[in-house]
């Protein structure tokens, strides 16, 4: 067992502000009846727990990087816009389950310094787990080094998701992906947190993961947790651009392989030259979501984590 004995000073503060997210979030479950909710869209949800969350967050980055910027799922870009350090931040990454009272949920927070995701925590406080990592320090959880499985055959593997659930996302073109998974692999697990999905990916709980319609605050810090921890993470045709194209795949490294294999033709993210030789076509729906996100994609699958700018 390796333990990581002197954690990055900026590492420390994420797990001070997770930790205090999460005080905020247990004392909430206790008294769910009182619970005030919004509905952002049909089917997600926003609590005022979600907001406390990331006040307490904010303010503890702030006080230690007052000239920091900040991307958070519910106050959006703030702090200071051309900072090359960026805090990506979920307060309450599975608000639906907290607010059902079904207990998989947790705070993510990862540190980004010129796009490249450096500092990672995922916290849940229901399990008083911490998952975190450091850029070339490895994967912990409690002070545990994490691995990711050694597991080869798709038969053997044990795979996470997530369902589509907002207005606009395409159930079918889901359920054809999830036949195709299922028919291969040893079982599949919807727990409906993201953050934490990657994270058992990390852990070897699951052998991978695939979801679409995420944002980057559900997948920041997971990502570098699994690639610290030896896994494989990107877009479904393999690359490491995936942060702002709303798909993505993690896994070990012999199952993430085959993975992409099974996703790849259900990618919405299209090459430069792609695009350029059908130029002349009328353009579909991926290609315009594609251009619109400024997505090219270079190969380049074990390549840094980055995280582009919001438009």
């Amino acid at each position: 067992m390796t333990q990581q004995t002197a954690l990055h000073p900026m590492l420390n503060i994420a797990i001070k502000a997770a930790r205090a997210a999460g005080a905020i979030i247990n004392r909430a479950s206790m008294d769910l009846d009182i619970l005030k909710v919004n509905t952002k869209s049909p089917n997600d949800f926003v609590t005022e727990v979600d907001q406390m969350a990331e006040n307490a967050i904010i303010d503890i980055v702030h006080e230690a990087y007052p000239d920091h910027g900040i991307l958070a799922e519910e106050s959006g870009r703030t702090g200071a816009r051309d900072s090359e350090f960026v805090w990506i931040i979920d307060p309450l990454d599975g608000t639906t389950n907290f607010i059902h009272g079904f207990p998989v949920y947790c705070v993510s927070i990862a540190l980004a310094h010129r796009g490249v995701v450096q500092q990672a925590v995922v916290y849940d406080p229901t399990r008083d787990d911490l998952f975190y990592a450091t850029k070339g320090r490895g994967a912990f959880l409690n002070n545990r080094r994490l691995r990711v499985s050694k597991r080869t055959r798709m038969s053997d593997a044990l795979v996470g998701t997530g369902f589509p659930f907002r207005r606009g996302d395409n159930p079918k073109r889901y359920l054809k992906m999830f036949e195709e998974v299922m028919n291969e692999v040893a079982g599949l697990r919807r727990p409906g947190a993201a953050a934490l999905d990657l994270c058992y990916v990390a852990a070897g709980y699951y052998d991978a993961f695939f979801e679409t319609g995420l944002n980057p605050w559900d997948v920041a810090a997971g990502s570098l947790i699994i690639t610290e921890a030896g896994g494989l993470i990107g877009n479904f045709t393999g690359e490491s651009d995936f942060l702002y194209q709303r798909e993505v795949v993690a896994g070990s490294p012999k199952i993430y392989g085959q993975m992409v294999k099974l996703l790849t033709p259900y990618t919405r993210v299209i090459k430069e030259e792609e695009a350029a030789s059908s130029a002349e076509a009328v353009p579909s729906a991926a290609a315009i979501v594609a251009a619109q996100a400024g997505a090219a994609a270079a190969p380049a699958k074990r390549g840094p984590v980055r995280i582009r700018k919001a438009e």
